[in-house]
């Protein structure tokens, strides 16, 4: 067990992802030599070469574009959009494309070994474009799974459950929490189930249901509760994808 921050835990996954498997590609802007803004592909590159760890073009329609094809002939393609806010150009080739690639083929091929991942949320005064949360729109589109942890253990094992899952993935990351989220989370490999929800707290009166960063609001909100006497259950949803069945299976 190592104690290390949600940003780290991330590049853990990625490092973990590449060296185990060599159809494994990781790229975005920056990503490469300069580690990305937020440095979560720091030393891929120079660890796994610039074959597999690469610098794209400023074109998010683009970067998704390269990661379905990518995905359609067998690669392992985790692609990054640099800000959350930036990922409506390409929202055309995730929801046109990435979701319906296995449908409209009646499964002779399909993108589901793609990873998007992409920092989403304010709290670091970002303004208009660096504080957006637009999961609900993606989360409404049959054939998508969205993932957003609220901590470094979650981090590295729902990242790594998504890149292994065998439909495409958005991965959320709170980059609120890149590094002021800090726990222990162990060495080797391991994976969280996706489609289940963690179950933080059991209450009577109201459940309240948060994901990401908001999670720490809603623990907030429950203890302003229960000095009135409220008992608040909580649960952190995890992942977010059609199928209301499955946020109610908390661990």
């Amino acid at each position: 067990m190592s104690k290390i921050n949600l940003l780290q835990a991330i590049n853990q996954a990625l490092d973990s992802t590449l060296a185990q498997n060599d159809l494994a590609i990781c790229f975005g802007e920056d990503v490469g030599h300069f580690g990305g803004v937020f440095r979560a592909t720091s030393h891929l590159q120079e660890k796994y070469g610039k074959q597999r760890c690469f610098n794209t073009p400023l074109t998010e329609q683009g970067i998704i574009g390269f990661a379905n094809g990518a995905a359609a002939q067998g690669m392992t393609a985790i692609a990054e959009i640099q800000f959350a806010d930036y990922i409506f150009p390409a929202f055309d080739q995730i929801v046109n494309e990435s979701a319906k690639f296995r449908y409209r083929s009646g499964n002779e091929f399909n993108v589901g070994s793609l990873t998007i991942r992409t920092p989403y949320g304010g709290g670091i005064n970002g303004a208009h474009y660096h504080s957006q949360s637009p999961e609900a729109y993606f989360t409404h589109t049959p054939g998508l799974k969205i993932v957003v942890p609220r901590n470094p253990y979650q981090a590295k094992g729902l990242l790594l459950a998504s890149i292994r899952d065998p439909n495409p993935v958005i991965f959320f990351e709170p980059k609120k929490l890149y590094r002021a989220s800090v726990g222990e989370v162990p060495d080797t490999d391991y994976e969280l189930p996706l489609g289940q929800g963690d179950l933080l707290r059991e209450g009577t009166d109201i459940t309240l249901v948060a994901w990401g960063a908001q999670v720490e609001a809603i623990e907030k909100a429950a203890d302003m509760a229960a000095e009135q006497g409220i008992s608040c259950e909580l649960i952190d949803l995890r992942t977010c994808f059609l199928g209301i069945e499955i946020y109610w299976r908390p661990l």
